[in-house]
């Protein structure tokens, strides 16, 4: 990012990285209405590692809530899937390029209280029952579980082979 011609008006880390945020009307957005762009994930980790000189890096939460009005919707959650796939690309373009990411987390293992949404927004790979408390893998689950056994080789997802 280049440095503003007057300083932020507001304060943390976006205004030490003089990172006006921004949205273009063609990028996909999560059921929360953030914007999905992984390269952005990617730049990110490129500056950290730049301006705090190569430190061990771990991403803590990385996640999207989908829109899954019902149990068919929430298993078959290739929108998350290709989410994640986007966001770890960029992450392995970026340890590619050094930067040292030691570790990743998706967000969230299982379908979660949201503090601004409580039970309507769900972010996770495993799909929780508020009833029963039954808990169902959905397709996010197997490609992510794939992802890590092959050390990332299952990039590539063809949507049926997580039906």
């Amino acid at each position: 990012a280049s440095k503003p011609t007057s300083p932020p008006t507001y304060g943390g880390y976006w205004a030490e990285q003089y990172v006006t945020l921004s949205s273009i009307p063609s990028w996909k957005k999560t059921f929360m209405g953030w914007n999905i762009a992984p390269e952005g994930g990617r730049e990110m980790l490129l500056w950290i590692d730049k301006r705090y000189n190569h430190p061990l890096i771990f991403v803590t939460e990385n996640g999207m809530a989908a829109y899954e009005p019902d149990m068919e919707h929430s298993l078959h959650d290739f929108d998350r899937v290709e989410y994640l796939q986007g966001y770890i690309s960029g992450f392995g373009e970026a340890i590619a390029r050094g930067v040292n990411l030691a570790g990743y987390f998706a967000w969230s293992l299982m379908d979660n209280f949201e503090w601004q949404y409580g039970s309507k927004r769900r972010f996770g790979l495993v799909h929780v029952n508020y009833t029963t408390l039954v808990r169902t893998p959905k397709a996010s689950a197997q490609w992510y579980t794939e992802n890590i056994a092959h050390n990332g080789e299952a990039m590539l997802v063809n949507d049926h082979e997580f039906e």
